[in-house]
């Protein structure tokens, strides 16, 4: 994989941001559906708002990318849409900024989480506190409202990787990230499969395999294995490449489409988001985006 320029990894973060919400899927905001505090428009305009710290991710510490990016976001947008995935972007733009010649992008990743510091976790505490994402509740180390900040970011996100998909990635070299979602996306695209129906694909699989986390943290763990349970149900039938699986899927939809959005698979979402980053870098399909949304 080839170094990519500030723009190129601006373009990536945006597009990987703006794909993953114009997707129709089951329990996240869409163009058609949206939440009493947070539309679609919402997630475009926070799509829109991480360019500019992600453009500069190669000349700035990860902390201080999450730390502008979310000020940024919170300058367009009133809500808390967009905090995963800035924290999953932030060390993968950086990676992507640094990359040795011919180096590949997670090999670049782990390099990138292993120099995280002290700092980092004090600004990322503070952008997660000023986001207030919903079902943090109080842990007993290292938690965010914390301000004597003594670990580095990675340590941090080791104590939480239990409880959170995203702090399990800073410790696993972003294993879903890669070997789920950005695989997945790969092989339904060579294999013809229209784009949006590639996003909602990987979507489910990692659904499936990985119990969304914010379902966890507000409605306890068997309640987000229940989820992943009929999100391997509907793969089984085909997803939406076929008719089983569309009515599976619509099903699926119905089923996590309370009012309260309790039953939101977000941390999936910001997942999604984060392969969609790596199939665009190093899938080198940031020259095929014409093709990705004429396929769509």
């Amino acid at each position: 994989m080839e170094r990519l320029t500030g723009i190129e990894i601006a373009w990536a973060a945006q597009l990987a941001c703006l794909f993953e919400v114009s997707v129709e899927k089951p329990g996240n905001v869409s163009p058609r559906v949206g939440f009493a505090d947070a539309r679609f428009e919402d997630f475009a305009a926070s799509a829109v708002a991480i360019g500019p710290a992600l453009r500069e991710a190669g000349l700035a510490t990860v902390g201080e990318t999450i730390a502008r990016a979310a000020a940024d976001t919170r300058r367009l947008v009133a809500s808390n849409t967009n905090l995963g995935m800035i924290l999953l972007l932030a060390p993968l733009a950086r990676a992507a900024a640094s990359l040795p010649a011919g180096g590949g992008l997670r090999a670049a990743v782990s390099v990138v989480l292993k120099s995280l510091s002290v700092q980092d976790a004090r600004l990322a505490y503070e952008a997660i506190r000023a986001a207030s994402p919903a079902g943090m509740g109080e842990v007993d180390r290292h938690d965010v409202v914390e301000d004597d900040v003594t670990v580095t970011l990675r340590e941090a996100m080791d104590a939480a990787r239990a409880r959170d998909s995203i702090a399990r990635e800073y410790v696993t070299d972003f294993e879903i990230t890669f070997a789920l979602g950005a695989d997945t996306l790969s092989r339904c695209w060579e294999d013809g499969v229209a784009f949006s129906d590639t996003v909602l694909t990987a979507f489910l699989t990692i659904l499936a395999e990985v119990p969304d986390t914010l379902i966890a943290r507000k409605n306890g763990k068997e309640a987000a294995e229940d989820v992943s349970r009929r999100a391997a149900r509907v793969l089984s039938a085909g997803g939406s490449l076929s008719e089983r699986g569309r009515v599976c899927l619509a099903d699926l939809a119905r089923e996590l489409g309370d009012e309260a959005h309790t039953l939101n698979p977000g941390t999936t979402a910001d997942l999604v988001a984060a392969a969609l980053f790596v199939f665009l870098t190093e899938g080198r399909m940031l020259a095929a985006v014409p093709a990705l949304t004429a396929h769509w």
